[in-house]
């Protein structure tokens, strides 16, 4: 008969979750000085570099606040990085379909931000508001009140277009959600 082996799994509590061994966990601290969270988020230390440091949540957010990941490209080259990490990270825009993410988080394509920039809207405005904004708009520029007005016949039609995205949009949404 073999001898009874101490398990992972005595008293409280459970310390096989952590790792795999009785031993500690390695757990690496925060980057930023002073500061005793656990650092899991990585963050490039220079850009196109392969060295990262390691922040809390927290400090990882104020130090994305201020990068520009663009940074020292011309523009055909940052062109080419936004379309390689679009093909990258296509996957994930199914999050949306889910109801993960709400408006204003990602949702909307570049295409109907630049849409509710012209009817003057927030990002994360939701359908009612657009319809209600693009009334409004469309009353005041409309060709039957401003007759033979070429400047208030553009702002119609870009307010016609702004209108149409954000519905084709909205449209989208439900069919998948």
């Amino acid at each position: 008969m073999s001898k009874a082996r101490r398990s992972n799994d005595w008293g409280f509590p459970r310390w096989r979750g952590y790792e795999a061994g009785r031993e500690a966990a390695h757990i690496r601290l925060c980057d930023r000085h002073g500061c005793t969270e656990a650092g899991d988020c990585p963050a490039p230390k220079s850009p196109n570099s392969p060295d990262r440091w390691y922040f809390c949540q927290k400090h990882a957010a104020e130090y994305n606040a201020g990068w520009d990941y663009f940074a020292g490209l011309d523009k055909e080259e940052a062109e080419q990085r936004e379309a390689q990490e679009r093909s990258d990270n296509g996957g994930y825009k199914e999050a949306a379909h889910y109801g993960w993410a709400g408006s204003g988080d990602g949702t909307r394509s570049r295409d109907e931000m630049r849409a509710l920039e012209v009817l003057e809207l927030e990002p994360d405005a939701d359908f009612d508001a657009v319809k209600k904004a693009w009334r409004a708009k469309a009353k005041e520029v409309h060709p039957d009140v401003r007759p033979n007005d070429p400047e208030a016949a553009k702002a119609f039609q870009s307010y016609q277009l702004a209108y149409e995205v954000l519905r084709q949009g909205e449209e989208r949404r439900e069919w998948r959600g």
